[in-house]
């Protein structure tokens, strides 16, 4: 029998004990996040959400990638699964989508939904810093800010939850936010999230984050990122009512110092392609441009909601007249058109289709003609950054064919053909554009859509339209 050393047997339980307790010591050390006070149901930010995304959707001009848009859903799902069980919340639906703006923002709707711009993708050095921003916005939503500050300011729901708000909430929100909100949507100017609301969000972004497995430097990174891209040390507008970067980058360091994560993710090939993809896209609008935009088209928002959203989609179709009517826009435009198909007139295009071939996504059958103003004059130049655009909004289409030669009306332009399998008939489909180049230095399209199948049944009427377009300008 072996001498049994009591000291070193408990010196070694100790030892195993304190092993085993350090995950969980870094844990119970995080900063305790309590929510704020709310007086609101969880089914009142659920309901304020879901209307004041409804008015999102149709005012910004929402971009319709599908491959950014799964990449950014995955990332978002991941980090709303991590948050913490005490801000769990079985009704909410979190959601997430890019708005097509160059600006460096994001903001969250109560309850769930959530836009991130293009702009912020573009900034963000890597999969980690994107994730800081969203885990920072989740982390609102979760802790049910929109609803406390009503609470607290003694609001009707109504009225703090207007977009003026959630642009005043957003990451580079502030006043600044919230006067672009007032400006386009006649809403409410409010005051921003407080500074306690956004060293919260921090905080809990933080925790979120590793939770989830990326590192929460890449928050506090993200902030300084913010400042660089802002103009320095100064800032935006946003920093006199917001935690300045700095503030922040210490804080959420400090914060991370107390949480463990293990081989954190920080960058990710799918990452570094969507972000390259998104360089490749024409130009983004910035916000100002979006509200201008607004100004000049209200009814059509800042570029969302198209007038064929009304429309419903039909398996069946009317095949395009043979009675022709005419069609003029001002003294610059005029054509023919099959006179079964209904006019969709926006800003700079209309939409012609016959019912049932219109609705929310768009046309399947008909023709889009319009004016491209972009950085090129030059038609070949032009006409590849509009395609470009198409292709970018229409993720699902490929380009078939070379440019070539065509006329379009008295003019002489280019063609290509795009296909693909179409989302709403689940049919290949082909759109032939047609483009030339106006005495403004503007791209004049024409783009005819229908299925593959029903091609042959619409080529005469869209060489009837395209042959009779007469442009004066």
């Amino acid at each position: 029998m072996k001498k049994y050393n009591l000291s070193k047997s408990f010196t070694a339980i100790a030892l195993v004990w304190a092993m085993l307790m350090m995950p969980l010591l870094a844990v119970t050390a995080q900063t305790r996040v309590v929510a704020p006070k709310n007086k609101y149901k969880i089914q009142d930010d659920v309901k304020a959400g879901r209307e004041a995304a409804a008015q999102v959707d149709r005012q910004f001009p929402i971009l319709s990638d599908y491959e950014t848009t799964r990449y950014v859903e995955n990332v978002g799902r991941k980090l709303a699964a991590a948050i913490p069980s005490e801000f769990q919340q079985p009704a909410f639906q979190y959601s997430f989508k890019v708005v097509n703006a160059r600006d460096i923002n994001a903001f969250a709707l109560p309850g769930g939904p959530m836009y991130i711009n293009r702009g912020m993708i573009d900034a963000a050095r890597s999969e980690g810093e994107m994730a800081g921003v969203m885990a920072h916005e989740i982390s609102h939503v979760a802790l049910r800010h929109g609803t406390a500050q009503a609470t607290r300011q003694s609001n009707p729901i109504n009225q703090i939850l207007g977009i003026g708000a959630i642009l005043g909430g957003a990451v580079l929100g502030g006043q600044t936010g919230a006067a672009i909100g007032q400006t386009i949507y006649s809403g409410l100017l409010v005051n921003p999230y407080s500074r306690e609301y956004e060293r919260q969000a921090d905080t809990l972004g933080a925790q979120i984050m590793a939770r989830a497995g990326y590192d929460p430097r890449d928050l506090a990174n993200m902030f300084r990122t913010i400042e660089r891209e802002s103009g320095g040390s100064k800032g935006p507008e946003w920093l006199s009512t917001h935690p300045s970067p700095e503030n922040r980058y210490e804080n959420i360091n400090r914060e991370a110092q107390l949480l463990r994560v293990n081989n954190p993710v920080q960058n990710t090939a799918q990452f570094e392609r969507v972000q390259a993809k998104l360089r490749q896209m024409p130009r983004a609008q910035t916000m100002q441009e979006i509200e201008q935009n607004a100004q000049r088209n209200p009814q059509n928002g800042g570029g969302g909601q198209s007038p064929t959203a009304n429309g419903r989609y039909e398996s069946r179709v009317e095949l395009p007249s043979s009675r022709m009517r005419n069609y003029s826009s001002g003294n610059w435009l005029r054509m023919s058109v099959p006179s079964n198909w209904q006019e969709f007139p926006e800003q700079d295009l209309v939409t012609f289709s016959p019912q049932g071939a219109y609705g929310r996504e768009g046309i399947t059958h008909g023709v889009m003609i319009g004016i491209h103003r972009g950085q090129n004059n030059n038609l070949s130049q032009a006409t590849q950054e509009y395609v470009n655009g198409v292709l970018q909004g229409n993720s699902y289409l490929r380009q078939q064919t070379d440019y070539s030669q065509a006329r379009v009306g008295n003019k002489q332009g280019y063609t290509t053909t795009l296909a693909g399998r179409s989302p709403i008939t689940n049919r290949n489909e082909i759109a032939t554009v047609f483009t030339t180049m106006l005495n403004d230095g503007s791209l004049f399209y024409f783009v005819a859509v229908a299925p593959e199948n029903e091609a042959s049944s619409y080529n005469y009427a869209f060489r009837n339209m395209l042959s009779s377009i007469r442009l004066s300008n």
